[in-house]
């Protein structure tokens, strides 16, 4: 098909939050340029998808992706299909050969080639790539020799997040070298962000009306050590904490900690900072030390039972949330039930279960095809469906007895959800402290009066409904009401 110029581009952001704000730097980008942004791909004139590479699934749904994005190319007035992110890092060599549509491909470390993608491209370079092998040699081709840590510029982004939440990224790659992970492979070693640029960013967005930072990388423990920033996280959450302060007050949440190294001066960093939330998001992924160790975690089953006891008694009302695999090349019975123990024990607020994914080019990719070690399908769904109805009852009594001491909380409100049915009350999505955006159960708040999005309210629970906590505003609770004198 000819291509008449192009100025309308639909956009597909698939994978983690971290993939999120690659998605929002491109469109920044592409509307600094001057093209609109559409959100009917019938009527782009391009479509970019970037791509989630992390699993074999995540392959799967990409690729299902870019091929529907081909078809309408083939059949309407789409002319280009770009294909960007992670997938595209970690299989340059088979793109062509599973999307064979596709008219550009850029790599993670190359996003600000965004705008090229969509030039008219010569005859003799019919797929133009922008995807360099690594950090270093991104920066160079940008003349910026051996630049140390993370050079690229996060701060202009269109944010696809509500208006009163962001994800803010404080590093990007991995120096962890878990035997199961493709993350190094895809996204390079740990390369941590200025703090500077930081908290100039937590600014920007403040001042736009975000009140709650979800912080974010691969390995948030490990922040400033690849850059010599000796105060490490502890010193970025000090800066946050005293910018949300200067801007009148906010959220901060700790995502993707790493539970190795994760030390006394972080949790009670934690603890003392008052924008700092009572929340953490840290993967421990088995609690089996033969487990731990097949997986090259770099970490004792004894050492992220104290870790975590360290956190509940130090940090008051702490929301844990964890991630879980089960299935791992190896992973006997004796293995499955010292994990479900370990959640039995600390209760987590949230957790999720995956079933290990056989990822090539990792060593335990390469267990995996031991018939020996491989735990079959029907095992690994029961083991899933066992932790997770095991980590179901947890909160389910949770949410219930929140209920039942009518526990009080601040509750950030997310959005409408509508009236009950006599439309007495109004009804709206919310969070507490404890409760982190799109991984986490919410708070339904039922309200006599009409509240504000993005706003911040005293609530009581009244009620429970399986993972979700049922609120009434405590203020309409606490109304006195005055009868006449006789």
């Amino acid at each position: 098909m000819e291509e008449h110029g192009i100025q309308n581009i639909g956009f597909v952001s698939l994978g983690c939050p971290k993939n999120l704000v690659d998605s929002e730097q491109m469109l920044a980008t592409l509307i600094d340029a001057g093209y609109d942004i559409v959100p009917k791909h019938e009527d782009a004139d391009a479509i970019i998808i970037n791509t989630c590479g992390f699993l074999e699934a995540s392959k799967d749904e990409s690729v299902e992706v870019i091929n529907e994005a081909v078809a309408l190319k083939e059949h309407g007035k789409v002319q280009r299909v770009v294909a960007a992110g992670c997938l595209v890092q970690r299989h340059r060599a088979r793109m062509l050969e599973w999307c064979p549509g596709i008219d550009a491909m850029i790599g993670v470390f190359d996003r600000d080639h965004i705008v090229d993608a969509m030039q008219e491209t010569p005859k003799k370079e019919r797929q133009p790539q922008w995807i360099e092998a690594n950090a270093l040699l991104a920066a160079r081709a940008r003349n910026l020799g051996d630049a140390k840590g993370y050079f690229e510029d996060d701060s202009n982004r269109l944010q696809l997040t509500p208006r009163h939440w962001a994800y803010l990224r404080i590093s990007e790659g991995c120096n962890q070298n878990c035997s199961f992970c493709t993350i190094p492979s895809i996204r390079g070693k740990m390369r941590s962000k200025p703090v500077e640029a930081i908290v100039e960013e937590a600014k920007k967005l403040l001042t736009s009306g975000v009140f709650e930072l979800n912080l974010i990388g691969q390995d948030t423990t490990s922040f400033g050590v690849d850059i010599g920033y000796d105060k490490g996280l502890v010193g970025l959450l000090n800066e946050l904490n005293d910018a949300v302060t200067q801007s009148g007050g906010g959220w901060i949440r700790l995502m993707y900690a790493y539970p190795t190294y994760f030390t006394d001066e972080m949790i009670e960093a934690m603890a003392r900072l008052p924008h700092v939330l009572p929340y953490i998001d840290i993967p421990l992924q088995h609690a089996s030390d033969a487990m731990l160790t097949a997986m090259r975690r770099n970490v004792s089953a004894e050492q992220q039972s104290l870790l975590l006891d360290r956190l509940r008694s130090t940090i008051p009302g702490v929301g844990i949330r964890t991630t879980m695999i089960t299935g791992f090349p190896g992973e006997t019975q004796e293995d499955h039930e010292a994990l479900l123990a370990f959640i039995r024990q600390h209760q987590f607020e949230a957790m999720g279960v995956f079933q290990y994914s056989k990822e090539k080019g990792t060593v335990a990719g390469t267990m995996e095809e031991d018939d020996s070690l491989r735990v079959p399908c029907n095992i690994k769904q029961a083991r899933e469906e066992e932790l997770m109805l095991t980590q179901q009852k947890i909160a389910f009594d949770r949410a219930a007895k929140a209920a039942e001491e009518s526990e009080r909380h601040d509750v950030l409100i997310d959005s409408y959800l509508g009236e009950t049915g006599d439309s007495s009350l109004h009804l709206y999505e919310c969070r507490t402290k404890q409760q982190a955006p799109d991984v986490d159960a919410c708070t339904i708040l039922m309200s006599e009066e009409i509240q504000t999005i993005g706003s911040v309210i005293p609530c009581t629970i009244t009620d429970s409904d399986g993972y979700d906590m049922i609120a009434r505003p405590t203020s309409e609770l606490e109304k006195v009401v005055s009868l006449p004198l006789r």
